[in-house]
């Protein structure tokens, strides 16, 4: 806790228990740092919010474990609340609200049994080529100012393009870049890939603290910088849809948002042959019920999309379905094909809880051993 100045004079010994499976890509590693973070900062009388435990959180998976992750999931764990979704801004990390799930939306996980790991080399050239990608475009910003200026006519256009190269020259995030402008002014002089001694030579440094640069590596870049800025205009217009009047349409599009969602991450290199089977299940269920929707008792179809979750590179994909009885059969119905297909019958996750936040804690005291019967009183004031 040496960001808090604080300093334990004891030892702890710890016991750690999860119901969240491992390295099925849903935040599993997450979870038990935020949990055990939570636990220690209650035991020792520490005030710290959702917010700055979910950050401490990353700098453990960081800096201690190693693993070059975002914030996402740490924040989900510490500040998310049950039948909700979070909505942030992940710079660092900036809670914007949480947005109720529509009772007529359910959504559901299933589980492709490929280990999910952001130790990998996928993960870690992907954010890389995505930091150089940011790199390039900052400098191609800085270029066109310097031959925009040396051509001034004084126009309120000209002063106006000006304007926008400024803000693009000094930017921090790929997602704050519109994607019309990303297609206008920088997708045409991107590299789809570049070594990292040619990088180094020509930009220096992509300026994150997380990753370091292997000179005899080869990283994607137009992929990986092309999906962060289309992603947070397809995050933005999920959200806007879930908040719009109940439809056909309002489905299709939320479902049709989640497939883009997972063939960008597919093209960045982080799929897997678990997940796109899964995801052309889901399209396989969708497309024959929408085909045969005269003979149920239900209009349009059932589920209506899916996307590969976490990471990437094996875990699990988030299907998008009506909360109706049917659609969990359509479920099992996937999870029965994928088995038969690959011999692993995948675990289905539904259902949401509070995050660490929300939840508070349990202490868990001790009374005196020597008594005949030794019991546990366990109140809810501690979590562990």
């Amino acid at each position: 806790m040496k960001e808090l100045n604080v300093r334990f004079e004891s030892s702890i010994s710890m016991l750690v228990s999860s119901a969240v499976p491992e390295g099925k890509g849903v935040s599993s590693s997450a979870s038990v740092e935020v949990a055990t973070m939570s636990a220690i900062a209650n035991a020792h009388g520490l005030n710290i919010s959702p917010r700055e435990l979910a950050l401490l959180c990353q700098k453990v998976e960081n800096y201690v474990v190693g693993t070059p992750c975002g914030v996402m999931d740490q924040m989900t764990c510490a500040c998310g609340e049950e039948n909700k979704l979070l909505a942030m801004i992940c710079q660092p990390a900036e809670v914007l609200g949480l947005v109720d799930i529509p009772s007529h939306i359910q959504f559901w996980g299933i589980d492709s049994g490929i280990r999910h790991s952001i130790e990998g080399a996928d993960y870690g050239s992907v954010r890389i080529g995505a930091f150089m990608g940011r790199k390039i475009i900052t400098s191609i910003a800085s270029s066109m100012i310097s031959q925009a200026s040396s051509n001034s006519n004084g126009h309120n256009n000209h002063e106006h393009d000006i304007s926008l190269l400024k803000t693009e020259a000094s930017l921090n995030h790929l997602c704050n870049l519109t994607p019309h402008r990303y297609e206008h002014t920088y997708v045409k002089n991107l590299p789809e890939s570049i070594s990292g001694e040619a990088f180094l030579k020509e930009y220096k440094d992509h300026n994150d603290s997380a990753t370091v640069i292997n000179a005899k590596r080869i990283y994607p870049i137009k992929p990986a910088t092309t999906h962060p800025i289309y992603e947070n205009f397809r995050v933005k217009a999920f959200k806007a849809l879930l908040t719009s009047s109940p439809s056909e349409d309002q489905l299709t599009a939320l479902g049709e948002l989640l497939y883009q969602c997972h063939y960008s991450y597919s093209g960045c290199g982080l799929g897997s042959y678990g997940t796109d089977r899964l995801i052309q299940l889901v399209q396989e269920m969708q497309h024959n019920n929408n085909n045969n929707n005269k003979s149920t008792q239900t209009d349009g179809s059932l589920l209506y999309g899916a996307k590969i979750t976490g990471g990437g590179s094996g875990g699990t994909i988030g299907v998008l379905g009506k909360n109706y009885p049917q659609t969990r059969q359509r479920i099992t119905q996937i999870q029965k094909r994928y088995q038969n297909a690959t011999g692993y019958k995948p675990f289905v996750f539904e259902g949401s809880s509070p995050g660490a936040g929300k939840f508070g804690y349990l202490k868990i005291r001790s009374r005196d051993v020597s008594q005949k019967n030794k019991y546990m009183d366990a109140d809810r004031d501690m979590r562990v």
